[in-house]
């Protein structure tokens, strides 16, 4: 349990609570309470935050990626899939990653696909988060039929065959960009965010705050926002950071069997057209090795800070 998921009527002797805008006159006369304001436990949190090393190294890799994908463009060919110089042509000062078997410039496909995978990890991720959270407040909240109700439809979308399914969407959809890939893999990866927050939901749902803002005559969704989902938010941000990550994976696999977008480029279609034109057999490593360790390291990095986020947040686990 992170610090942010504490309850009131968990706080013991001499425990600081967190009081959005300042001290509380009831709490701070209780004996042996100590009242600490909102800020200055999100203070606290930062300062674990910057002397984190791997929260802050995971973020430099994944920073680092990000300013490629957003300023590359600008430093080579304008069309990753124009034949721009001879074929196969090794690293140099001309093509700082070589070109392909078809003269294509490595490098600038390597950034427009860095791109591609940023932009599906983020729209992936948020969409399977929203979804995932929507029916995991709902559920955890309202209980009875309407947590079974939507504990099936979960049960359901966990248990489809998702590359038979993206098989058959493939087949219909004969162009592809990553904006459906980003979609189709968000509708395909929210189940186990579901879960995970409705057992966290059902926890909460049964403190005291909660119980004052039904009683205060609030309504369910204010309830969901103001008072259950901010005792989440460190747990939700670490979720999404989950979702980042394995959609660009998903999205590299898809792309490497053949499954990705039918236009553009991305780090998995290279990983892809390498292969398929045996890049390895002829000794062309710059073609598969940059989006390979491209793919590595961003995945990696992500799953480090979700480490050290975890390591922030609670304070068993804190570097000090």
């Amino acid at each position: 349990m992170t610090t942010s998921d504490r309850a009131p009527e968990a706080v013991g002797p001499d425990e600081p609570v967190a009081v959005p805008g300042g001290p509380v006159p009831e709490l701070a006369a209780v004996p042996g309470v100590a009242v600490v304001p909102a800020a200055g436990v999100r203070r606290e949190a930062l300062y674990f935050a910057v002397r984190n090393r791997k929260l802050v190294g995971g973020l430099s890799v994944v920073v680092l990626f990000l300013l490629a994908a957003l300023v590359g463009p600008w430093f080579t060919s304008a069309d990753p899939l124009a034949y721009v110089g001879p074929p196969a042509a090794a690293p140099s000062g001309e093509y700082w990653l070589g070109t392909t078997t078809f003269g294509q410039d490595v490098a600038s496909q390597f950034v427009h696909g860095l791109r591609a995978t940023f932009f599906v990890g983020v729209v992936a991720g948020l969409i399977a988060g929203v979804i995932g959270m929507l029916i995991g407040f709902t559920a955890g909240y309202r209980g009875g039929m309407v947590d079974e109700i939507l504990n099936m439809i979960t049960n359901v979308v966990l248990v489809l065959p998702v590359l038979a399914v993206l098989m058959i969407i493939a087949a219909y959809l004969q162009v592809r960009d990553v904006q459906v890939q980003a979609v189709i893999i968000g509708l395909f990866s929210w189940p186990w965010v579901a879960r995970a927050v409705r057992a966290q939901t059902f926890s909460l749902r049964a403190r005291e705050f909660v119980d004052l803002a039904k009683l205060s005559g609030a309504p369910v969704r204010r309830i969901i926002l103001r008072e259950i989902a901010p005792n989440m938010a460190s747990y939700l941000f670490m979720v999404f950071i989950l979702l980042f990550g394995g959609s660009v994976l998903f999205a590299a696999t898809l792309d490497f069997i053949g499954l990705g977008p039918t236009d553009g480029i991305s780090l998995g279609l290279m990983l892809n057209h390498a292969k398929q034109w045996s890049a390895m057999n002829l000794g062309m490593w710059w073609w598969f090795i940059p989006p390979g360790l491209g793919i590595t390291m961003i995945v990696g990095a992500l799953y480090i800070m979700n480490v050290g986020l975890d390591e922030v947040f609670n304070p068993k686990l804190r570097e000090m």
